[in-house]
């Protein structure tokens, strides 16, 4: 049953990545990358890291989207993206989020059911592991990204307070 889960949930996460790409709206694209970060999360719980499921919904949905989408409503409302709702590369990502999924089940395929297992005999796909080689081997990257969304965000925001001063 949790493979059927992690399967749903995948698919899921898969078409609102496409959504994303695909969406020229800004608000919708930012709904759309909500339903993706909560398809993650689903997919997490799925797994059975219930904390990083958690932190995933409290974090990047609770939080970090929120600062999107109020970046999102500073922008100009003059936006003509609306009058045609797709970008000029869907074909393209079509065929990049078809590649990317065929790759991340291929590797699920082959990981999921040849766990691992360290020293002390536990899976390496468990909570302990997976959180110690985060925090051994990823922690800046995960600091770096949390400070360019920051950046981003900053970034968007300058340009909406200027272009309000010279428009």
């Amino acid at each position: 049953m949790s493979a059927a889960f992690i399967l749903f949930f995948s698919f899921l996460a898969v078409l609102f990545a496409l959504l994303v790409l695909t969406i020229r709206q800004p608000m919708r694209c930012a709904l759309a990358l909500i339903g993706h970060m909560i398809s993650l999360a689903g997919v997490y719980a799925a797994l059975g890291a219930y904390v990083i499921a958690m932190f995933q919904i409290l974090i990047y949905v609770g939080a970090v989207m929120v600062f999107m989408v109020y970046t999102i409503m500073l922008l100009d409302d003059r936006d003509i993206s609306f009058l045609r709702p797709y970008g000029n590369h869907v074909f393209a990502c079509l065929i990049t989020g078809l590649g990317v999924a065929g790759a991340l089940l291929a590797a699920i395929v082959r990981v999921v059911p040849a766990a691992p297992l360290s020293a002390s005999g536990e899976s390496f796909l468990t909570f302990g592991v997976f959180s110690q080689e985060f925090m051994m081997r990823y922690w800046f990257h995960f600091e770096l990204a949390t400070i360019l969304l920051m950046i981003g965000i900053m970034a968007a925001w300058t340009i909406i307070k200027e272009g309000a001063r010279h428009g």
